[in-house]
């Protein structure tokens, strides 16, 4: 049982949501361990009828008998709710207090729990391939509780920073889900991040008082992935095919090549999303998927070419958007299909197609890196450094260019003054 916790129950006026007869709401404040939650007590009152010393209605005022009695029940109640959580063992807070009060606090008391409310109450807001990851972190979780404890489930109250730490490190060790996917660096932490959300979401329902991960640092490595340099961008292009599933992939990748759009944002396309830009000339103006940052692109005359050849696709049935773009999963596999083709020793998925515009496309070009900042619609100029690589022969085109301006420097420095000979003068 856990040790008793600083509590105490207020009772107190609302001023700002004064009413128009003048009468304000009555709140009850709960303190627990300096943490305070309010509830509304669904009774008001004049400000001239209250009692700052005893927190209740000045018991002259007519009626006042039948509120403060009102008030003294709930009073009474919110201090067995703290009896109840205490002899239950369970986690003490203002919030857990007032739920319970509520009849709204749910028995979340093991891992499991959480997972389970996270599937109910969070998947709505998250995207499929979202869930699908929390669905692989859980699964890796459910087998290091088996590991460790020999349960398929686990308290709350054991999930503190060794739990943590342990976790990671099983992690690395432990045999990927996928054989062909082995767990990195990088992977690993994306499952501690969202382990993270989950006992954030613990947290915040009061089932955990302290944080256990307050203590613990996501360590993610940077990495430069894959992108397509110039001649491979012109190999791809050149790629020709009659299965005509493969060309649509191929168009499909090249125009993301073009505009830096992703999968999704390219798939959501629409005749909306095609406007006439400040220069008279076609741009596409669309919310980033991801971040809902507004993105506007001026339409290269590569991608413009690739939007004209598939602009009967508009009334497609098939296809929701502008263009045709199969399943994620679907174009990831033709990929494969044509960069093998094509021969291309590179890992290549749709994203690579990004990178590529933000390199080899634009900043190759020598197009600012702030410009492809908001062409790819980031809120930070440090993500788009993540993207956009300085190839190797971006360095030798300005080291030539700087080597040029020395020499011409340097030539300007050689030219000898003209010579001017000596005068004697005369005396006349």
């Amino acid at each position: 049982m856990k040790s008793p916790k600083t509590f105490s129950v207020t009772f107190w006026l609302k001023k700002r949501s004064i009413r128009p007869n003048g009468h304000i709401p009555i709140y009850a404040r709960i303190h627990v361990e300096g943490v305070r939650v309010d509830l509304s007590v669904k009774r008001s009152t004049l400000e001239s009828d209250w009692c700052l010393e005893t927190s209740r209605l000045n018991p002259r005022i007519k009626g006042s008998e039948n509120v403060n009695f009102y008030l003294d029940e709930v009073y009474a109640n919110l201090i067995e709710c703290h009896r109840q959580l205490y002899f239950e063992g369970k986690p003490i807070s203002a919030q857990a207090i007032k739920s319970r009060y509520l009849g709204t606090d749910k028995s979340l008391d093991t891992l499991c729990d959480i997972i389970k409310y996270h599937w109910e109450v969070e998947s709505t807001k998250l995207e499929k391939g979202t869930l699908k990851n929390y669905n692989a972190t859980e699964k890796y979780l459910k087998r290091f509780i088996r590991h460790k404890y020999k349960k398929d489930d686990l308290h709350l109250n054991f999930i503190d920073y060794q739990f943590i730490v342990e976790f990671e490190q099983f992690l690395r060790t432990t045999p990927s889900l996928k054989a062909s996917q082995p767990l990195s660096n990088n992977g690993i932490m994306k499952h501690m991040e969202r382990f993270q959300k989950l006992i954030n979401i613990a947290v915040k329902l009061g089932c955990i008082i302290t944080n256990p991960f307050n203590m613990y640092s996501l360590k993610f490595e940077n990495y430069d992935s894959d992108f397509l340099e110039p001649e491979e961008l012109k190999c791809l292009n050149g790629f020709n095919s009659n299965d005509s599933s493969l060309m649509t992939v191929k168009d499909m990748f090249l125009f993301a090549c073009y505009t830096g759009l992703s999968y999704i944002e390219i798939k959501s396309l629409t005749k909306e999303g095609i406007v006439e830009g400040v220069d008279g000339k076609l741009w596409i103006d669309v919310r980033r998927k991801k971040t809902k940052t507004k993105v506007k692109v001026p339409l290269l005359p590569q991608a413009l070419e690739i939007l004209n050849k598939y602009l009967s696709n508009a009334e497609n049935d098939r296809f929701s958007g502008l263009l045709p773009v199969f399943s994620n999963q679907t174009v990831n596999k033709y990929l494969k299909t044509i960069i093998k083709e094509v021969d291309i020793d590179k890992n290549i998925t749709f994203h690579v197609a990004r990178h590529t515009f933000a390199t080899t496309v634009t900043l190759l070009n020598d197009v600012p890196l702030e410009t492809v900042s908001k062409l790819l619609g980031h809120t930070k100029l440090s993500t788009t450094q993540k993207y956009a690589r300085v190839m190797e022969k971006k360095i030798s085109k300005d080291i030539s260019r700087l080597k040029q301006v020395l020499k011409e420097n340097e030539h300007k420095n050689n030219v000898k003054p003209p010579k001017f000979e000596s005068v004697h003068l005369r005396i006349v």
